[in-house]
């Protein structure tokens, strides 16, 4: 592509840390549109800690606070420019060696919405389901979860405020009254307020800063680039255990879980999904292999995303629009090969993207592409391989990713060469979780991983030496790549702002 055209529009991206604090006037901004920029590093100062426990289950902001039939878990999702999904859980999930799942009828859904506060003026139901967490081994905790509800509400108006309630009023147990802003329709000039972008969030003490954080920022959509609870980094019995596919049965292809983490993490959400729309894409975390080889399962059922809406088979990849912006969300842990279902939905969906309707293009999934920390380096080379081409062709604008712990912004890129026309990659996977940040890089002596190293849980491996460059001939470059502009390690979350 020898040439390439830009939008007239601006685009801010600042990352907010915990450890620091990146931030200027509006003026002095550069937009991430910009560059190339001379890499930089802000080296972690090892005085710090590198990250803090995970909350437990009987914190305040985990504990369940609502009596059986009441809605809590309360969460948005954009279904599409006049709708929005919108999900809750009723009921007491089960633990223990025998669970009997829920009969998911024995409490009805619906929303209740209008514009005037405790004027209600439509009423909606939708659909109603529970899953399970089996291992049949012995000696390990199985899982049924309460029931979980997704409403689809429709005929909503732009950029306007909602009063709704959830629930079931024949008990009756609604929620209280919560209030959301639907974002601007489609257009070159409509742009949401603040875009919030979270990865790797998790549930200890550094995710409250972030949540915290984000919320005094009052973002109108939240993007949250997969791996969120880290149940897990759990036995079955709520232990923390070594990082294994299970402490008890190593060889079975299983991976032990605490579900009720995700009942907590949906509790602190609460506060700030129930009245933000909050979009999800699923990391490696979210797999949780369980019984028969099933998994995803809690992903699958907890999170409503606009896959049908988006011409999706598939809630592992699908695409939607917030004002001028198309979004588009693409599943790592799935077929992502040239001749495989995701890739002709990719294809098809770029197509038909109008971008002097939506002239701002945005993607993102779990692991990143461009990466020049030790950890994950060329972990997905071969998704890479499958599908760079196809973005780089449409004018893919920025691109976020998480599974690093640390905040990596790249410059313009295509191929690992420098080109004004690729897109902008930014890493941010550093919102809080157990794990910790990621402070080595591979181009640190001595830090630089073998081949046979970070191996992903999905798909293959295409690890590669660099065929051209000052790297050529090498795995690792020898001093921070040029497509690297900034890194960071340190927690926290990023704020979009297109105007």
């Amino acid at each position: 592509m020898e040439s390439c055209k830009f939008c007239v529009a601006s685009i801010f991206f600042l990352i907010i840390l915990h450890f620091v604090v990146i931030s200027q006037s509006i003026d002095s901004i550069l937009t991430t549109l910009e560059g190339p920029f001379e890499p930089k590093t802000r080296r972690f100062d090892r005085s710090l800690r590198q990250g803090s426990d995970d909350l437990p289950m009987d914190h305040p902001r985990l504990k369940k606070n609502v009596t059986s039939v009441f809605p809590e878990q309360i969460a948005l999702a954009i279904s599409s420019s006049t709708s929005m999904w919108v999900s809750w859980v009723t009921g007491d999930a089960q633990i223990g060696l025998n669970v009997t799942p829920i009969d998911p009828s024995m409490v009805a859904n619906e929303v209740w919405y209008g514009k005037e506060s405790g004027k209600y003026s439509i009423k909606k139901k939708g659909v109603s389901m529970v899953y399970s967490q089996l291992y049949p081994f012995e000696g390990l905790w199985n899982y049924t979860s309460g029931i979980i509800h997704h409403v689809r509400i429709d005929g909503l108006e732009p950029a306007t405020k909602y009063y709704y309630k959830c629930g079931d009023s024949t008990f009756p147990a609604m929620s209280e009254e919560k209030v959301f802003e639907t974002l601007p329709s489609p257009g070159p000039n409509r742009y949401p307020r603040r875009i919030a972008v979270i990865g790797d969030l998790g549930l200890t003490y550094n995710s409250t800063t972030t949540i915290d954080h984000l919320i005094g920022n009052d973002p109108s959509m939240i993007l949250m680039v997969g791996d969120l609870t880290y149940a897990n980094q759990y036995l079955t019995t709520g232990g923390k255990g070594a990082s294994c596919y299970s402490c008890s049965f190593p060889d079975a292809p299983i991976r032990e879980t605490y579900q009720p983490r995700w009942d907590g993490w949906g509790r602190f959400m609460e506060p700030l999904t129930s009245s933000v729309p909050t979009m999800v894409i699923e990391g490696n975390h979210e797999i949780e292999p369980q019984a028969a080889g099933i998994t995803f399962e809690s992903y699958l059922t907890r999170f409503s995303v606009p896959s049908k809406e988006s011409g999706s088979n598939s809630n592992f990849y699908y695409s939607f629009d917030a004002g001028g912006v198309h979004f588009i969300m693409l599943g790592a842990y799935v077929d992502y090969n040239s001749t495989g279902a995701q890739y002709a939905w990719l294809k098809e969906d770029l197509r038909n993207i109008d971008r002097s309707v939506t002239p701002w293009l945005v993607a993102a999934w779990h692991p990143p592409w461009y990466n020049s920390y030790s950890s994950h380096y060329q972990e997905f080379e071969c998704m890479r391989q499958q599908m760079e081409t196809l973005l780089y062709q449409y004018g893919v604008d920025i691109v976020f990713s998480g599974h690093v712990h640390a905040y990596e912004r790249m410059n313009r890129v295509y191929n690992y060469t420098l080109d004004p026309c690729g897109p902008v990659y930014i890493t941010i996977g550093d919102g809080g979780n157990i794990e910790k940040v990621d402070v080595d890089h591979a181009d640190d002596p001595g830090k630089c991983p073998s081949a046979g190293d970070n191996v992903p849980e999905f798909g293959g491996v295409c690890h590669l030496n660099f065929s051209s460059g000052p790297a050529k001939g090498n795995f690792c470059w020898d001093r921070q790549p040029e497509w690297s502009a900034y890194r960071e390690s340190s927690f926290g979350h990023g704020i979009l702002e297109v105007n």
